[in-house]
């Protein structure tokens, strides 16, 4: 079974690895086709830009802590950092500073880069580094190429987090703009349909412009899928979260006996709420028998 590793804490919040994050070391390595200096120097890029995502999750965690929301840790895999929250914020304010505090992180580090990297270009024939090819010359190089390729890197990590797509920062940062003027849930069917259409888009396009590009890169396509899927299981949490928020609050408006039986079933002997994705209800259980029903506004 797969299992991650626990590499230290920053903060307070544990950062794990996750087994699969090894296979990226282990493609570069195998699709080396380079001298060894220029290995090191991918490898050296590799763990440095997870090390970007690593502050650009832990961005997120404490911005979330200043709104009272614990971070239970940040894990590493190998399409990116996850910082899983304890819940998640009760105000579309909150979410909106949450999210962008990722990116701003990365912004940051690009921002302190550009200067060492504009340093690095206008030194260079001011050194003595001795003849193309030696080894004064070829760390300097590897060192001036190591800070650019990280600042690339940064505003490429800026850029694809504020895709506006779930599980991407942009999507969430739609929803919480959204949700400022409408209910969470609406807000998030509306954002979850611009995603969709964001990603569909952006296939045709390839599809139509570069078939061979998106052909030759099945993980765009894996990529693509991945968001569709996670952008509509984002919509059924939202809408169970509501549910069981409204079922806090009021008793079930809509009786059951006059519906068909939930589509599911539950654990033996679990109490408390769900959402039924068919029949687009909260059902509310107690010791894993349905005893009643209720609908959430979501439209």
């Amino acid at each position: 079974m797969l299992r991650s590793w626990r590499l230290g804490s920053l903060f307070g919040i544990g950062i794990w690895v996750h087994s699969t994050f090894l296979l990226l070391p282990l493609l570069v390595l195998l699709g080396a086709e380079t001298s060894g200096a220029e290995t090191i120097l991918h490898l050296a890029l590799l763990f440095a830009v997870f090390g970007c995502v690593v502050l650009h999750e832990l961005g997120h965690a404490l911005m979330a802590r200043r709104f009272g929301i614990r971070t239970l840790d940040i894990t590493l895999y190998p399409i990116g950092g996850v910082a899983r929250l304890e819940r998640l914020p009760d105000k579309p304010s909150e979410e909106l500073w949450i999210a962008l505090a990722g990116p701003a992180v990365n912004v940051a580090i690009a921002a302190l880069l550009l200067p060492l990297v504009m340093a690095g270009h206008f030194l260079t024939p001011l050194l003595p580094l001795g003849e193309v090819g030696s080894f004064p010359d070829t760390v300097w190089s590897m060192g001036v190429s190591f800070l650019f390729y990280l600042m690339v890197a940064n505003v490429v990590l800026v850029l694809f987090n504020m895709l506006p797509t779930f599980p991407m920062d942009g999507g969430r940062v739609l929803r919480a703009l959204l949700a400022m003027r409408m209910g969470v849930v609406r807000a998030t069917s509306v954002a979850v349909v611009v995603g969709r259409t964001f990603i569909l888009g952006a296939m045709l396009l390839l599809l139509l412009f570069a078939p061979s590009y998106l052909l030759s890169n099945p993980t765009l396509i894996l990529i693509a899928v991945f968001m569709l899927f996670v952008g509509q299981q984002e919509l059924v949490a939202i809408r169970q979260r509501e549910a069981m928020r409204q079922a806090a609050v009021v008793a079930p408006v809509v009786p059951l006996s006059p519906l068909p039986s939930p589509g599911f079933s539950v654990e033996p002997g679990f109490s408390g709420i769900t959402w039924d994705e068919r029949l687009r209800v909260g059902i509310q259980w107690h010791n894993g028998q349905p005893v009643g029903a209720f609908v959430v506004p979501s439209e």
